[in-house]
């Protein structure tokens, strides 16, 4: 190309040079965006993958079987409390209760031993002289079990008017006559192995066998439960409406595999107590399995739960938020900023608080004396005023917020329903009862894997729920069962008037 007059040689090839070195400045800046994009998106996947690592029994909802996982890091050992350190000694503590097996004045049989041989001398020591017992002692054992074959005949009279009667059938001789049934006992046994001990089907019939020398059919033994079931329906409906009318319950919910499908298809199983009363219900964590519940129910109850969010749905019931959860959340929040102050005096204000409430109900008390808490309460107020200042909200209506952030503001803006145990020393400040009354459905997922019925699954815990609510009456499990199955379930008696 010829020279452009007036331009020095070379600016064309300038020119060039800098169009193209604009255009390689762009693309690396394009480049550079690109890589930085990816790099906040990777670290947010590494601290959520961390986060879910990071989460055990001690700082978030998930159960201590899950804390030896592959990858997964313990939750750190709770501080000794007490003297010394608190150090617990093996075996009974401290004014616990103790047990033992107390001498009977009344055996139920007696074993006379004499001494047998002969004596140094010679002599036979049958023929020596009896000088009474010289040491006693009691054993308690079980006798040898086998079953029996029981006939009952019902025999036929005719009176002098010339009608007839024949004789009623006792409960466990009841059905169709001429037939072999096995008694109540070893249906009761049946039933209370496989539901209250989740022996599967197979095992229990084997367990029956081994115990007793004959074998009931696995499918006898599974028909059993849909039979339990019918018999404790009418107590449990007496528990359904007992504990509506309660006026403290605690509620929780659970994952659970039942039904047809995959492992990843769960249903949900809710349970409603109070420290006499268990009532299940097999439904899905939707809000309509809520509502199916008891809790369209329910008016002026304070329920006890954590903080999902289905519970707040509901206007006729006021709110106890679990503090077990919360303090897990804030042994989170304090693993999250290692640095900051406010989770660790927060937790110990609330500790101090329950304990505070403890001290108050073991008084008689109906509420905590504000001289009991006004210290922890400054200190726990003062640290969620320091953590909002220290978690600030991101920026955005639809950005996820940090969890530490979430938990500040409901321990600010709910307080109410974070203390209402204060107010009232009849709530309890943690659904640990509702925790302890679903932690058997985990135990049976672990046995079972999955419960392929539905329905099957909804008669075994309307059986449980029965049988928990007789034993928490100081009622032995066992009887309650062998007598819904005999016509004559027990049934919880109405509440003690306030």
């Amino acid at each position: 190309m010829p020279d452009t007059p007036g331009v020095p040689v070379g600016a064309d090839a300038l020119r060039a040079a800098n169009e193209a070195l604009r255009v390689l400045l762009a693309d690396k800046d394009a480049v550079i965006a690109r890589l930085l994009g990816q790099i906040a998106e990777l670290e947010g996947r590494v601290a959520r993958l961390e986060l879910l690592v990071s989460r055990n029994s001690g700082n978030s909802s998930m159960p201590p079987s899950t804390d030896d996982l592959p990858g997964k890091k313990p939750p750190a050992g709770k501080p000794r409390r007490g003297p010394g350190g608190g150090k617990r000694r093996p075996g009974k503590q401290p004014g616990a209760p103790g047990a033992h097996l107390a001498w009977s004045d009344h055996p139920d049989d007696r074993v006379s031993h004499f001494p047998r041989g002969t004596c140094g001398c010679g002599a036979d020591l049958s023929a020596a002289r009896d000088l009474g017992v010289a040491y006693s002692r009691q054993v308690v054992d079980l006798p040898p079990v086998t079953a029996q074959t029981i006939q009952h005949d019902r025999y036929e009279v005719e009176c002098g008017c010339g009608r007839r009667h024949v004789a009623g059938a006792p409960p466990e001789a009841a059905g169709v006559p001429w037939t072999v049934t096995y008694g109540l006992d070893l249906q009761a046994w049946c039933v209370f192995l496989m539901v209250m001990h989740h022996v599967p089907v197979q095992r229990c019939a084997d367990l029956v066998e081994s115990l007793c020398g004959t074998r009931p059919s696995d499918g006898w033994v599974h028909g059993l439960l849909a039979r339990a079931a019918a018999a404790a329906a009418g107590p449990n409906k007496v528990i359904r409406a007992l504990v509506i009318a309660a006026r403290v319950i605690c509620g929780d919910e659970t994952p659970l595999r039942a039904g047809p499908g995959p492992k990843w298809r769960k249903k949900c199983l809710q349970v409603a107590c109070t420290s006499l009363l268990t009532c299940y219900f097999l439904g899905d964590r939707g809000l309509a399995s809520f509502r199916g519940f008891i809790y369209d129910d329910l008016h002026g109850t304070v329920v006890v739960h954590d903080r999902y969010q289905n519970y707040d749905t509901f206007t006729g019931i006021s709110h106890q938020l679990c503090c077990a959860h919360l303090l897990r959340d804030l042994e989170a929040a304090a693993q999250a900023y290692p640095r900051a102050a406010w989770p660790g005096k927060a937790a110990a204000a609330l500790r101090a608080l329950i304990h505070a409430a403890n001290q108050a109900r073991d008084q008689g008390l109906d509420r905590v004396p504000a001289a009991m808490t006004s210290r922890a309460l400054r200190q726990f107020r003062h640290s969620i005023t320091a953590g909002l200042a220290g978690v600030p909200r991101l920026h955005g209506s639809k950005r996820k917020q940090p969890p530490a952030r979430l938990l500040l503001e409901c321990l600010h803006d709910r307080e109410a329903d974070v203390l209402r145990f204060l107010t009232d020393t009849a709530i309890p400040p943690t659904s640990n009862q509702a925790e302890r009354d679903l932690r058997p459905s985990k135990t049976q997922q672990k046995i079972s894997g999955r419960l392929r019925s539905l329905q099957a699954t909804r008669d075994r815990y309307a059986i449980r729920g029965y049988a928990s609510t007789a034993r928490k009456h100081g009622i032995n499990a066992l009887t309650a069962i062998r007598d819904a199955l005999a016509g004559t379930p027990w049934i919880p008696p109405d509440p003690a008037p306030a």
